[in-house]
């Protein structure tokens, strides 16, 4: 299992490790952040998912944390450097002792920050980078990286590959790969709530069977809107008197959440139930997801619910729509439409049989599209490319006469 490390114990004279003829790609994941969320959660995926024979993986992380845990859990080899938005150029230059000493073939990174680093290695070291944007805009740092360091951008939905196209990223530099799930780990319930005795936040309600348990899952931040799901929880306390709401995940809103559950008196409707680890349990005692953001890409947490079986009632924003069939698998709002939200949610239950309906139809498309295999059989295949590539470039240098090299040189870490 791969144990702790901090990357400047990697010595700057490392020699660079020779080919492995035949062996795996060895590829070096860059991750910008190291909080447990939907980003990190990609990764996770990758990784696990990532065939061993083929792929050598190590993971270069911010700092240590919970994150860094779960990454060595899957028996992986972890390092952690300084990585802010204008790196450290001691950053720099170990994150290329470690390409080098590692013989990395392919350096996939993300979040901007992390694009950078991987991007200024890479072009030091002439060593191909991904660059996967999770969100549904390509920032200004990434393009300026895309241009300087030639990183090949990868998008998670059509709106972000759009966008990118529109800020004049070359077609063949950029790939659209959506995020995917696991369709086995997430799947909906067998029988009746409570069969599998998982159901602890129905428990705490004290639920009976038939009454609707709604569920926000994201972090506490602004950007995820959870009080747009408060007010709604408000709106329904009259007209859905049994249902009950629980906020899935933490984060700076933390506070302000449990304020306005007493200040409106919602304690016995509303649970802050905090970060999970059994999301698969959670889902299955769920009956809907509200997803209030104001921006997004590819949520995890939308793919997770309807691979479950649940009907999602979800903003309108970034790839969502690509997710989200309204009026099949469930609706899409405005965001920031707390009316809209509270308006859909009655209508699901009371209909009946509407939710089991759409939670069905939600379970085929996710089944039918989002599969996480395909996306980690592209994601690989992308990886296993660009390192060809790399390869074919630097066997066409080493052809080149010594004293033509030589006159042309340029110093490198």
């Amino acid at each position: 299992m791969g144990t702790p490390a901090n990357l400047h114990s990697v010595s700057l004279s490392s020699p660079t490790a020779p080919p492995a003829a035949g062996g795996p790609t060895r590829v070096l994941e860059v991750v910008g952040n190291a909080i447990v969320g939907g980003m990190e959660n990609c990764v996770l995926r990758l990784i696990e998912q990532l065939p061993r024979a083929q792929f050598a993986v190590t993971v270069l992380c911010p700092c240590e944390s919970r994150f860094t845990d779960r990454l060595r859990a899957l028996d992986v080899d972890v390092l952690t450097a300084a990585m802010p938005d204008d790196p450290p150029w001691a950053s720099i230059m170990t994150t290329c002792a470690l390409v080098r000493a590692g013989g990395i073939d392919v350096l996939h990174a993300h979040m901007p920050n992390a694009h950078l680093l991987a991007g200024l290695v890479g072009k030091l070291c002439g060593k191909p980078v991904i660059a996967t944007v999770h969100s549904r805009h390509v920032t200004p740092m990434d393009l300026e990286v895309h241009r300087l360091a030639g990183t090949h951008l990868s998008v998670v939905c059509r709106h972000s590959h759009l966008h990118a196209l529109s800020m004049g990223v070359d077609a063949a530099q950029l790939s659209c790969i959506p995020n995917g799930v696991d369709t086995q780990v997430f799947r909906p319930r067998d029988g009746r709530h409570g069969d599998g005795g998982d159901d602890d936040l129905r428990r705490h309600f004290g639920l009976a069977e038939g009454d609707p348990l709604i569920g926000f899952v994201g972090r506490l931040s602004p950007e995820k809107g959870p009080e747009v799901f408060l007010r709604a929880a408000l709106l329904l306390r009259a007209t859905l008197p049994r249902a009950r709401f629980v906020l899935v995940g933490d984060g700076p809103l933390r506070a302000s959440v449990q304020q306005f559950i007493e200040r409106f008196g919602l304690g016995d409707a509303v649970l802050p139930a905090g970060v999970r680890d059994d999301m698969p349990a959670v889902w299955r005692q769920l009956d809907v997801l509200v997803n209030t953001s104001q921006s997004e890409a590819m949520p995890l947490a939308l793919m997770e619910a309807m691979a479950s079986g649940l009907p999602v009632v979800a903003s309108h924003v970034g790839g969502v729509p690509d997710l989200v069939d309204s009026g099949a698998t469930g609706w899409l709002t405005g965001p920031r439409d707390a009316e809209a939200v509270a308006h859909h949610l009655a209508q699901l239950f009371q209909t009946p049989g509407l939710a089991a309906r759409m939670g069905a139809q939600a379970r085929a498309r996710a089944v039918a599209r989002f599969e996480l295999a395909d996306s980690v059989r592209r994601t690989a295949a992308l990886l296993a490319q660009l390192a060809a590539r790399g390869s074919g470039l630097r066997a066409a240098i080493g052809a080149v006469p010594a004293a033509r090299r030589s006159a042309n040189a340029k110093l490198t870490p």
